[in-house]
């Protein structure tokens, strides 16, 4: 059930609302894979692409998660994790979020247009399957989460071509990096989320329910993060090169990461896949910071 609530508009609700509408934490963390990415391929960095990458990027993805909240506005209602937001409670209504997520959906397009025709293309395809595909398979089947996956590895690779404007090896590394990363990452989150889930139809877990198969199967694609995330020290990913030195550390990185995995398979618990979920978000972030930092030294 809804929690309702009777407190009068204000302009700082309002900004709360915007922030749980567009589940700000989130999508600044997007917006920071798209820099990174950025990073990555610029000779010479400016902080204007850098600040209009930022606008744009929060635009669609920020546009991406308000269409997500209006579409399930009666799932949201039904779960723990999600029943405050703007919209069960009452506090916004759906037009005024379709309004706000159509206003960034259009800025978000038409700044990354400004950078290059693939960059918006590339956009416009994150923001129609997180919406049309990956947004009402959630209740229909866990192999929601592999097309879920595909708009969310777009981010980090979006940044490379806003600075180029090709899609070549380079990308496509950068795009599988965070696509074999988002598989133990939400279903840690699915782990820990489960019962609540449940009550409202959804189910994440690839076995539909949190047992060793299911803990295998984060193993298996923990490993296959690893071994992107490793590929470019071989050479053979043109532009975007690794030295020995950060590879060794994406490597360690990448050994923690695998721990966690095998304790949750071991322990099977709600706080191990809790653990494991809070690791995986450092691994990503870890990695990207790598990642540029060796460019630039």
């Amino acid at each position: 059930m809804s929690v309702t609530t009777h407190k009068p508009l204000t302009l700082s609700l309002f900004v709360n609302d915007f922030l749980l509408l567009t589940k700000s934490r989130l999508t600044l963390t997007v917006v920071f894979s798209s820099i990174a990415g950025y990073l990555l391929a610029a000779q010479a960095p400016s902080a204007l692409h850098i600040l209009l990458l930022s606008l744009g990027g929060y635009g669609l993805a920020g546009a991406s998660n308000a269409f997500n909240q209006i579409i399930e506005k009666d799932i949201d209602a039904k779960m723990k994790r999600t029943q405050n937001r703007p919209i069960p409670t009452g506090r916004m209504t759906t037009q005024t979020a379709f309004i706000i997520a159509t206003i960034l959906l259009v800025l978000g397009l038409v700044v990354l247009y400004g950078f290059n025709p693939k960059t918006a293309m590339f956009g416009a395809i994150s923001v129609f399957l997180y919406c049309c595909a990956y947004t009402p398979l959630k209740t229909k089947t866990p192999l929601s989460v592999f097309v879920g996956a595909i708009p969310g590895a777009i981010p980090f690779m979006l940044g490379w071509v806003s600075a180029t404007g090709t899609f070549g090896i380079e990308s496509g590394v950068l795009f599988m990096i965070q696509f074999f990363w988002q598989f133990p990452h939400f279903w840690a989150i699915g782990w820990m989320m489960h019962k609540d889930y449940q009550r409202a139809g959804i189910n994440m877990l690839p076995t539909g329910k949190p047992d060793s198969a299911t803990a295998l199967q984060i193993i298996l694609y923990t490993l296959w993060t690893m071994v992107v995330s490793l590929f470019p020290v071989l050479g053979l990913s043109g532009a975007l090169q690794l030295s020995y030195f950060a590879a060794i550390l994406v490597g360690i990185m990448g050994l923690v990461l695998l721990w966690y995995g095998i304790v949750l398979y071991r322990n099977q618990t709600q706080s191990s896949a809790k653990k494991l979920m809070i690791i995986s978000i450092v691994y990503i972030t870890v990695v990207q910071w790598i990642y540029v930092i060796d460019k630039f030294i």
